[in-house]
């Protein structure tokens, strides 16, 4: 891989929480032990994992949304770990997140239309009087319509909601997203039509995706590569078809041991 290929770099990251005790005495939890990895431009990487793995600890990490304890990270050139909080505010336009529940991330006081003007109009994205024609265009786009901008949170569907996390995503023009579970709360269906929308966009916009799963199937079915954590530690990463077909680690086979549950209708 050259380095010119490289959006994202990873090297040796840890989270330790540290719980106080009595006369000075405290535990250490390590959720992520030393992972490394790397993340090309334009390319769907996956973080697989069972629940308490240490994948979503490893996803907020790379957009400093949660503090490491230690490792180096590095996005275009700029070492994010280094960067001053007004110059990381700046640089977060171009590294958005699509939570499990996109709903719950959404201020249920205020309208959609509204929340998803607000990345084009903190970063100066479009002149103001065609923010509501890109907010318009950009519903559209996920699959919503016009007139469902006026609406509230509590108004869509679970996968509306998603729909609503990816449109507020995309409107701050990214280069990266992180989707973290997207479509787990989601039933078959409705996952189908969510991966079919982030494929279609990652290929008309180039973006580049990091997709955090405990869905063997959804990695299947989006990645290129993905890394497989265990209480904390990357046991192994490889092109998506190797992963698969020929695991090298025991915790791989043995989570490829469970039946891959469907992804589309």
């Amino acid at each position: 891989m050259s380095a010119r290929d490289v959006l994202v770099d990873v090297q040796d990251l840890r989270k330790v929480y540290r719980t106080p005790g009595a006369f000075g005495k405290g535990t250490e939890f390590v959720a992520v032990h030393g992972a490394s990895f790397q993340v090309e431009r334009g390319e769907t990487f996956g973080l697989i994992g069972e629940s308490g793995s240490g994948k979503t600890t490893v996803g907020r990490m790379l957009l400093r949304l949660l503090e490491p304890t230690s490792g180096y990270i590095e996005f275009d050139g700029y070492e994010v770990l280094a960067l001053t909080r007004p110059r990381l505010r700046a640089l977060r336009r171009r590294m958005q997140i699509v939570f499990q529940d996109s709903g719950s991330a959404f201020n249920p006081r205020l309208s959609v239309g509204e929340q998803v003007a607000y990345p084009m109009r903190k970063f100066g994205l479009h002149p103001k009087g065609e923010v509501k024609a890109r907010v318009i265009e950009l519903l559209e786009k996920v699959g919503l319509q016009a007139e469902q901008a006026q609406r509230y949170p509590h108004e869509f569907s679970g996968g509306q909601r998603q729909r609503l996390g990816i449109a507020r995503a995309l409107a701050a023009e990214p280069d990266l997203v992180v989707l973290d579970e997207p479509t787990s709360a989601l039933d078959v269906s409705v996952q189908g039509q969510i991966l079919a929308l982030l494929r279609e966009i990652q290929a008309e916009r180039g973006l580049t995706l990091v997709l955090i799963s405990h869905n063997l199937a959804v990695i299947q079915h989006m990645c290129d590569r993905a890394a497989v954590l265990h209480h904390g530690e990357i046991v192994e990463q490889a092109p998506v078809d190797e992963l698969f077909g020929s695991p090298r680690s025991d915790v791989t086979r043995e989570l490829l041991d469970a039946v891959l549950e469907p992804v589309l209708p």
